[in-house]
């Protein structure tokens, strides 16, 4: 089957998702709710099999170059390590067709690595949503009002801004060149973040305490919230969302910090979590960069808390 020109292709198309993994299975659904025809999905392992039953039901699984035969837009989320190969692979078996949407939901690329699929005719669009999925039914809420970046040629961007409209997101544009950055942006503070709470959960278990989460999740989704707005009313040379920052930093309390140190420098002898003080000690130093650039705090108690941290302070 070839892919009509988009010109005269109607509003509904046939979707076809490579991958459907926890984004795959998700995206395929909401372009489903939206009206178009999800027409096959591919899959490896069997939680991708059981995705497609449960979040596709009735659609079939196929293997990959049929779903592109089929298909007037291409899906493929798959990993980032293995879009690239996938791609060139696929045009070089003649698989890709004139006019044919070809989306990928990597937030590493731009469309730039679609361009075998380019040369073939198909219109390339990223576009990453910035989001962590579960792959059920849940994400499906709450890609209403998600952000997705779209990075595409610009004749073809308004097509990427569509598509993500149709799901209830929000598009950004990101330039090609900026996407590595964006990528790193994104899993910089949400990976990170989970890394961060499974230390304090486990500093607070070690303490004690019998349900860390129950205690954390007020304090830090207060604390990720003010940040966040804080953020987004960044003014020129402004704060930004280093102005929601509390604690010991915030205060020049060098002392206080230098007994966290010591604290968790004794948890990581009697339990092994070396990386525990290691991130408090590199947090600490760019939330005390961060506060003094700000004019959170002065010289002097920048200096105190650099000193105790091991970094002598930097000008400003």
């Amino acid at each position: 089957m070839t892919a009509p020109d988009t010109a005269t292709r109607p509003g509904r198309l046939g979707v076809g998702v490579v991958g459907a993994g926890r984004v795959g299975a998700v995206l395929g659904s909401a372009l489903r709710s939206a009206g178009h025809a999800v027409v096959g999905a591919s899959g490896v392992s069997d939680a991708s099999r059981d995705r497609i039953e449960t979040m596709l039901p009735g659609v079939p699984h196929l293997d990959v170059p049929e779903i592109v035969e089929r298909s007037e837009l291409v899906l493929l989320a798959v990993p980032d390590d293995a879009l690239e190969g996938l791609v060139s692979g696929l045009a070089d078996v003649g698989a890709w067709q004139p006019g044919q949407l070809v989306v990928h939901t990597s937030g590493r690329y731009g469309a730039e690595v679609l361009a075998p699929a380019q040369r073939a005719g198909a219109i390339p669009l990223a576009v990453h949503p910035a989001m962590t999925f579960t792959g059920t039914s849940l994400d499906l809420a709450r890609l209403t009002g998600c952000t997705f970046a779209v990075t595409a040629p610009a004749a073809v961007l308004p097509i990427g801004q569509a598509l993500v409209v149709e799901i209830g997101g929000e598009p950004v544009v990101v330039d090609e060149q900026a996407r590595g950055l964006y990528h790193a942006a994104l899993a910089h503070g949400a990976n990170h973040l989970v890394v961060l709470v499974a230390q304090a959960a486990q500093a607070l278990e070690a303490a004690g305490v019998e349900h860390p989460g129950r205690v954390l999740a007020p304090l830090l989704g207060a604390a990720l919230d003010g940040a966040t707005r804080a953020a987004d009313l960044r003014d020129g040379e402004g704060p930004g969302a280093i102005a929601a920052l509390t604690g010991p930093v915030a205060r020049g309390d060098a002392g206080t910090v230098a007994r966290h140190l010591e604290v968790l420098g004794d948890l990581a002898a009697g339990t092994g979590a070396t990386d525990v003080p290691d991130s408090y000690t590199g947090l600490a130093r760019g939330a005390a960069r961060r506060a003094l650039a700000a004019h959170r705090i002065d010289d002097a108690a920048a200096r105190a808390l650099l000193d105790v941290l091991g970094e002598p302070p930097k000008e400003h």
